[in-house]
């Protein structure tokens, strides 16, 4: 009998990741820490059981498209569009002022400006998946701070456009001036898809009604739902993660399609691990072993400086200190997207090869490490 070649693989990471789950679940860590601990093993690293990495790569940007869906659902248009202030004017604070402080070190070590640049870009930039995900799993996603910590995370994924845009030119590439109307053209559309949800408290969607009382085209239906607008926004040149979240916000204002969370909730699940599996097999451990010392003085570095730069700012914008540290603490690590501006910035010849394997390992132990630093700046600052 004919055994398929991939079996082998899909039950071993299977497996690996509910073992590794059930141990980290009983030390209290976050599911997040488990898959991207199990990307590290499955990887060609360690176990090599996986080596066709792009394809858990597509897989798990389909999950992060699924978790900003569901997000979306659970968000208010009104709340959301309340907290502009530290959205807007935080976040373009933050990333100046994080642009800054690496071009005074970088002048000290004789960086050009343009590496000064791209590396202050790739350190503002936190983690939608791994923050919303921590929020939801904690219930803290309609609080103030929640809230305040989204709009914030929404804001630096749309500045990534003009991100790429800056670094392309000090790369030397002309931008397109075609593609720039595109996105222009894709921002104002979300935009005003975000101010008529704020208006209308109810949308009704063709066929919902209809929908209800047939279970197995609701599945399909809630996938055209989430990756429709998803397809529209990545046409527009725009985040493929972003449209997903106004599609999930359109769907969470139509009141008679509760039945979509139903539907898509093994599909999340799924694809998120495949997506936290796939940031966890970028990391060269043997490049770890060798630098580990630089490594992890620039990953305490970069938590440190995140955090406290983010919770000074959100404070100056009216929140109180134990809320702005803790927001501070939330969006303490680098990005997931900041792996296109370092892959992007390897392209330009704004980094060298060693310079972007540095940059992806302090982004990958980043991630790991800002769970457990989340969990105590809770601790601490709310244990009253």
């Amino acid at each position: 009998m004919h055994l398929d070649p991939a079996l082998p693989s899909i039950v071993g990471g299977l497996l690996v990741i509910l073992l590794v789950g059930m141990i980290l679940h009983r030390l209290r860590q976050p599911h997040v820490v488990a898959y991207l601990l199990t990307g590290i093993m499955l990887g060609p690293q360690m176990i090599g059981l996986i080596v066709n990495e792009s394809v858990i790569d597509r897989l798990g940007a389909i999950g992060v498209m699924l978790l900003l869906f569901f997000i979306g659902m659970e968000v208010s248009p009104r709340k959301l569009a309340a907290g502009w202030r530290i959205a807007v004017i935080g976040t373009t604070i933050q990333v100046m002022l994080t642009v800054l402080i690496v071009w005074l070190i970088g002048k000290g070590l004789n960086w050009p400006l343009s590496r000064s640049i791209l590396l202050g870009f790739v350190i503002s930039l936190s983690s939608t998946a791994v923050v919303l995900k921590i929020l939801q799993d904690s219930g803290e996603l309609e609080t103030e701070t929640g809230q305040n910590v989204l709009g914030v995370l929404l804001f630096q994924d749309m500045a990534i456009i003009p991100m790429l845009i800056i670094i392309g030119l000090l790369g030397g590439d002309t931008p397109d001036a075609k593609q720039l109307i595109l996105q222009l053209v894709g921002g104002t559309l979300i935009l005003g898809l975000l101010a008529f949800l704020m208006f209308k408290e109810v949308v009704h969607l063709p066929l919902a009604s209809w929908l209800k009382k047939d279970h197995e085209m609701q599945v399909f239906a809630a996938l055209i739902a989430c990756f429709g607008l998803s397809l529209i926004t990545g046409l527009f040149g725009l985040s493929t993660a972003l449209g997903a979240f106004a599609a999930g916000m359109l769907i969470g204002s139509a009141r008679e399609t509760q039945w979509v969370h139903r539907s898509l909730e093994p599909f999340r699940v799924i694809f998120v691990a495949l997506f936290f599996v796939s940031i966890g097999m970028l990391v060269d451990l043997s490049f770890i072993k060798t630098h580990w010392s630089q490594i992890a003085i620039l990953v305490g570095a970069v938590i440190i400086t995140n955090t406290f730069l983010n919770a000074v700012i959100i404070r100056l914008l009216g929140d109180s200190w134990p809320d702005s540290l803790y927001s501070g603490a939330l969006l303490s690590q680098i990005g997931e997207f900041s792996f296109v501006l370092a892959a992007v910035g390897l392209q330009a010849k704004l980094i060298t090869d060693y310079g972007y394997q540095l940059t992806v390992a302090v982004i990958v132990l980043s991630l790991m490490v800002s769970p457990a630093w989340i969990g105590l700046a809770r601790r601490v600052l709310y244990r009253a």
